[in-house]
């Protein structure tokens, strides 16, 4: 299993953006970290998520 923010997910063998299109998550709007190390945007479609990956998600919103 992988851990996504805290959670035992079955998210191995897919890539960051299959993931996070299958979670729904606004890809301009997330930063995504890969066992302590950030991933950069424009791997996303390369990075494929293994198990006991340990992964966080952070969505970042405006306000004011």
């Amino acid at each position: 299993m992988v851990k996504i923010n805290g959670t035992e997910a079955a998210a191995g063998g897919k890539t960051i953006s299959e993931y996070l299109a299958a979670a729904d998550y606004d890809i301009r709007r997330v930063a995504v970290e890969r066992n302590g190390e950030i991933v950069p945007k424009t791997q996303y479609d390369e990075v494929v998520i293994e198990e006991d990956d340990v992964i966080e998600v952070v969505s970042f919103v405006g306000g004011g």
